[in-house]
C-alpha cells in the first residue's frame, strides 16, 4: 500500500477515542440520526444518544463500575446494548459482549476469566441461565436487567448528570488512545477463548482506513445484524458509524435481514459466506420457477455483468461498448433484481471470517454485487487484508491494509505486524500478554500465498492442514469450499489426517433442501428424510463429483456422509461466527468417520 496513504491514516487518527468521537458529533452532527430499530418508531439523533450514554454512565459509575473494570453483556441487537456498552467505554472500563449461544461451562470460564464485577442480562430468561453459573462462583458479578436494575441506574443517573454534568465530562477525558475499548473472546477452535483486547487506537484505526480505502457517503446508513461479540459487526455497527456519524439501524433478528436490507439499502454490507451463500441460493431457486422469458433477460444481462467482472478484476480497462452495454441491462434488469434484495444502493460489498466459493463470487457479479473478500481476525480489529472496488483479485482477501505489513514463513503461515493489531490477551491475573514477537509480528496461524502483485490467498490453517498416510499435506478448506459451492450443502468436513485418502461429512441446507426437493416431487422435506433419499444422494454424489475435477488426486473425496441433522453453535460443531470446531466434529461423528473407512476398504 501507498506510505503517503499510511502516513495520512496514522495522522488522522492520531490521538482520537470513542469518546471524544462521540463529543465531536453531538456538538457538530447532533440532529442527525445515529440509532433505532428495524420497524421501530424512534431513531436517537447523535444529541440523544450521547445524553443516553451520559445518565447510564453515570449510574454505572454511582454502583461502582470504575476505569480498567469489565463488564460482560449478554443482550441481542438492540438500542440499549450499544448504550449500555459505550456508556461503560465513557468511564474507561471495558465491555464484553458474550454470546447467547454458549454453554454453561463456556459462560462459566468467561465469568471467571474476566472477573467481571458487573454482569447487563437482557432479561429474566436469562438471569434463570445464569442463575446456577454465579451461585458457583467465588466472586460473582452484580447483575443488571436491562428493563430492571439497568433502567434504574440509567434514571439515577440522569439526575446525577443532570446536577453535575462535569463529571461526565471530566471522566471521558481522561481516556487515552492506547486504553481498551473492548474484550472480545476468540471462538474456542483449538483450546480455550482467548480474551483479545483491542484499544481506541485499534478501532479508530481500521476506521480510518476502510474510509480511505472504500469511498462511501458521508454519514453513510448502515444495517447492524450480526452479535456485538463478532469484531464485524463491533467494526460496522458501532466504531466506524461514530467516526463516520453514520446511521445504524438494528435488525434484531437474523431471519429478518432481507426485511432490513430492502429497508434500509445500505451502502456497504458484510456477510459471512453463509449469507451471500444463502442469497445465491433463494436467488437461483426463484430464478427455477420463473418465466423463461425473465430468466433469458437476466442469463443475457449476467454474462454481460459477468465479463466487465472479468476485466475489473484482471485490471483491465472496460470496453466502451461493453460498457454501455453493461449500463442499459443493468439498468432495466439487474438493478431492479438487486432492489429486491435491497442491495441496489450498494458501493462495496465485503465477505470474511471463512473461505467463500469462487462460484457464489461469480454468481453475484452476474446480478452486480461485487462481493470483496477481506481477511483478519479479532486480534488485527478485524480487517487486515481488503479487496477494495478498484483493485481486486477474485479468489484472494486483498493486499495489505495501509500502514500494515504482511509476511510469510519459510512453511506459509502469514506474520503482520502495525497499528491494527491488538493490545494482547487478557490474562486471568487482569494482566495483558502480548501477542507479538520481539519485533512487533503477530504469528496468525493462516496459510497463504501472495501474488506479483501483492494480493494474499489464504490456503489453510496451519493447525488444521490434513496430513495424509502418505505424508502429502492437504487443505481441508479448498475440498470444502468445491463441496459448499452446491447450493444443497451447508456444511462440509473434509476427513483424512494420518489416514489413506480423504472422506466428508456433508450437512444438507436446511433452507435449499426442502425446497429442491419440493421441485423434484419429494414428499418429506425433513432434513432426516432428505439425508437418505436417493434423488439426493444421487445430487449430492454429483456436487462431490465436480469439486473432485477442480482438486489434485489425493484431495479428493472418495466417499462421503450425508449427515440427517444440521450443525448450529448451539449444536456445538460450529462456533458462534459459524466457523467449523473440528475436534467437536471428530468426536462426536467418529463412528461415522470411522464407517467411511470401514466402507471404502
Amino acid at each position: 500500500m501507498d506510505d503517503t496513504l499510511a502516513r495520512r491514516c496514522a495522522e488522522t487518527a492520531r490521538g482520537l477515542t470513542v469518546p471524544a468521537l462521540l463529543h465531536r458529533n453531538a456538538t457538530e452532527f447532533a440532529d442527525l440520526p445515529a440509532l433505532g430499530m428495524l420497524g421501530g418508531e424512534r431513531v436517537l439523533t447523535w444529541r440523544e444518544l450521547r445524553d443516553e450514554i451520559a445518565a447510564l454512565s453515570r449510574g454505572l459509575a454511582d454502583l461502582g463500575l470504575r476505569a480498567g473494570d469489565r463488564m460482560l453483556i449478554m443482550m441481542s441487537g438492540r438500542v440499549e446494548h450499544w448504550i449500555a456498552d459505550l456508556a461503560a467505554v465513557h468511564l474507561g472500563a471495558v465491555p464484553s459482549t458474550v454470546y447467547a449461544t454458549l454453554a454453561p461451562d463456556q459462560l462459566r470460564y468467561l465469568a471467571e476469566h474476566s472477573a467481571a464485577p458487573f454482569l447487563v442480562l437482557e432479561s429474566s430468561e436469562m438471569v434463570a441461565r445464569w442463575k446456577p453459573i454465579l451461585d458457583s462462583l467465588e466472586n460473582p458479578p452484580r447483575v443488571l436487567v436491562v428493563d430492571g436494575s439497568l433502567r434504574e441506574a440509567a434514571s439515577r443517573g440522569a439526575e446525577l448528570h443532570q446536577a453535575d454534568p462535569s463529571a461526565f465530562e471530566q471522566a471521558w477525558r481522561q481516556v487515552q488512545p492506547s486504553d481498551p475499548v473492548t474484550l472480545l473472546y476468540t471462538s474456542g477452535t483449538t483450546g480455550d477463548p482467548k480474551g483479545v483486547v483491542l484499544t481506541h487506537a485499534n478501532v479508530i484505526y481500521q476506521s480510518v482506513t476502510l474510509e480511505a480505502t472504500v469511498t462511501t457517503p458521508d454519514h453513510p446508513h448502515s444495517l447492524a445484524y450480526l452479535p456485538l461479540a463478532h469484531i464485524a459487526e463491533r467494526m460496522l455497527g458501532i466504531y466506524n458509524p461514530i467516526y463516520r456519524a453514520g446511521h445504524v439501524t438494528i435488525c434484531p433478528d437474523p431471519a429478518q435481514l432481507l426485511a432490513g436490507l430492502v429497508t434500509v439499502r445500505p451502502v456497504s454490507f458484510f456477510g459471512v459466506p453463509r449469507i451471500w451463500e444463502k442469497f445465491v441460493a433463494g436467488l437461483q431457486a426463484q430464478l427455477a420457477v420463473a418465466d423463461p422469458a425473465v430468466r433469458g433477460a437476466v442469463a443475457a444481462a449476467s454474462a454481460v455483468a459477468s465479463e466487465a467482472y472479468e476485466l475489473r478484476g484482471a485490471s483491465r480497462a472496460i470496453p466502451p461498448e461493453l460498457a454501455a452495454r453493461f449500463e442499459a441491462m443493468d439498468a432495466q434488469v439487474l438493478r431492479p433484481l438487486r432492489a429486491k434484495l435491497g442491495l441496489d444502493n450498494m458501493l462495496w460489498a465485503g465477505s470474511g471470517a471463512a473461505p467463500i466459493p469462487v462460484e457464489v463470487l461469480r454468481y453475484l457479479a452476474g446480478i452486480g454485487v461485487d462481493v470483496l473478500e477481506v481477511w483478519g481476525m479479532t486480534e488485527t480489529t478485524g480487517t487486515a487484508t481488503i479487496n477494495t472496488p478498484d483493485h481486486f483479485r477474485t479468489g484472494t482477501v486483498g493486499r495489505v491494509n495501509p500502514g500494515m505489513e504482511l509476511r510469510l514463513a519459510e512453511d506459509g503461515e502469514i506474520f503482520v505486524r502495525g497499528p491494527l493489531v491488538c493490545a494482547g490477551y487478557l490474562r486471568a491475573d487482569g494482566g495483558v500478554e502480548p501477542v507479538v514477537d520481539d519485533e512487533g509480528w503477530l504469528a496468525t496461524g493462516d496459510v497463504g500465498v501472495l501474488d506479483e502483485d501483492g494480493y494474499l490467498t489464504i490456503t489453510d490453517r496451519k493447525k488444521e492442514l490434513i496430513i495424509n498416510s502418505s505424508g502429502k499435506n492437504i487443505s481441508p478448506a479448498q475440498i470444502e469450499n468445491a463441496l459448499r459451492a452446491h447450493p444443497l450443502i451447508a456444511q462440509a468436513v473434509a476427513i483424512g489426517d494420518r489416514r489413506p485418502y480423504v472422506t466428508a461429512l456433508i450437512v444438507l441446507d436446511e433452507e435449499t433442501a426442502p425446497l429442491w426437493a419440493r421441485a423434484h416431487d419429494i414428499a418429506d422435506t425433513t432434513i432426516a428424510s432428505l439425508a437418505a433419499h436417493p434423488l439426493v444422494l444421487e445430487e449430492i454424489s454429483s456436487a462431490v463429483a465436480a469439486a473432485n475435477e477442480k482438486l489434485a488426486r489425493p484431495e479428493q473425496v472418495k466417499t462421503f456422509r450425508v449427515l440427517s441433522t444440521v450443525w448450529t453453535p448451539v449444536s456445538g460443531e460450529l462456533t458462534p461466527t459459524l466457523k467449523l470446531r473440528r475436534r467437536i466434529v471428530a468426536e462426536k461423528y467418529a463412528a461415522d468417520i470411522d464407517g467411511l473407512y470401514q466402507a471404502g476398504e
